[in-house]
């Protein structure tokens, strides 16, 4: 522990540096995620060709692993940041893209009736109804997105980009415990940190009444002879 603490004081290893550099690395994707998502799924929910074929496009690009996405890009965008916030937003998009189509096409089409026979017009539907009622689910989104960038972002140190991946290859290369412990811990640390801010979101933005009824639903534990 000792040798960490020093590690993490020693202005060489310069780690103020490194943590705000992760950070930026990871802040532009999501935010770029976040809308992305949210714009495309908007326009493509009520359109159910669309919504398919954006919808299985983006499972296929879940699929694709980042290293392979990296390397692809690297011929064309080359090295260093943006190269990396490129790739990390491809990451993100897709489940807030997929969780905004669900939670628009969830919505009970007698609550949209309703809100169109009080005579609100299609753009105060979206805001008053749709978008309240769409938030958990597309908080929950957000969340894995948010989550799987500051994972998976350590990566980008193979491109350049730096950060806390930075720490990590230095540790795998030159065979030494103590930087890899510093840089993978601390994604580990930002990771749960942003994974228990984002699960608080999700359900602040989350009725009252749906939490009733989830709890409601929960099946009860047997009790214990």
């Amino acid at each position: 522990m000792g040798q960490i603490l020093d590690f993490v004081r020693d202005p060489q290893n310069d780690f103020i540096g490194h943590t705000v550099a992760y950070l930026r690395l990871c802040a532009l994707p999501i935010g770029l995620a976040i809308v992305i998502g949210l714009v495309f799924g908007v326009a493509v929910a009520r359109r159910p060709t669309a919504a398919f074929l954006i919808g299985s496009a983006s499972g296929l690009a879940r699929a694709i692993p980042t290293l392979a996405f990296l390397a692809a890009v690297l011929p064309y965008l080359g090295i260093g940041f943006w190269p990396a916030v490129i790739a990390l937003t491809a990451l993100g998009v897709p489940p807030v893209l997929l969780n905004t189509i669900a939670g628009l096409r969830g919505i009970d089409p007698a609550v949209i009736d309703s809100a169109r026979g009080m005579g609100m017009t299609p753009r105060q539907v979206l805001t008053r109804v749709e978008i309240p009622l769409m938030l958990p689910v597309v908080a929950a989104g957000i969340r894995t997105a948010a989550v799987q960038i500051v994972a998976t972002a350590p990566l980008a140190a193979l491109i350049g980009a730096g950060g806390y991946g930075d720490y990590i290859l230095a540790g795998v290369n030159l065979l030494q415990r103590v930087p890899l412990l510093v840089g993978a811990g601390s994604v580990a640390i930002l990771a749960l940190g942003v994974e228990i801010a984002l699960a608080s979101v999700q359900r602040a933005v989350t009725p009252i009444g749906l939490r009733i009824r989830a709890n409601d639903e929960r099946p009860a534990t047997p009790a214990s002879a």
